[in-house]
């Protein structure tokens, strides 16, 4: 038996397309989940991708405006998610330092006994 084909496709603009790779290109935003979220399969998007690099894409340049006060958010969330991480590592090697410390305290009070 014959699988049935789609008689049905999505075409979508240029505009659309730009958008949606643009969208991939935003610090922290993961191909698959814009993917997910347009409703469209992964691979489409890698592809377009690969269209925008190559130029076959074409889009008309949108002046956006963004809101100052947003913008200004933006760059404090990322300053403390960075610090956050950074805290993160510097929480890690303390935690790696201090047993590290009670390991080697272990063997030489365990020796003098």
């Amino acid at each position: 038996m014959e699988k049935a084909r789609r008689k049905h496709y999505n075409f979508y603009d240029d505009d659309f397309k730009a958008t949606a790779v643009s969208l991939t290109e935003m610090p922290g935003v993961q191909a698959n989940h814009v993917a997910e979220a347009l409703d469209i399969h992964e691979v489409m998007l890698y592809r377009w991708r690969m269209e925008m690099r190559r130029g076959q894409i074409k889009v008309k340049k949108k002046n956006i405006q963004i809101d100052p006060e947003v913008k200004s958010e933006l760059k404090r969330l990322r300053k403390l998610e960075r610090e956050h991480n950074l805290l993160k590592e510097e929480h890690t090697l303390l935690k790696k330092a201090i047993q590290h410390s009670l390991q080697q305290k272990g063997k030489f009070s365990s020796s003098s006994t």
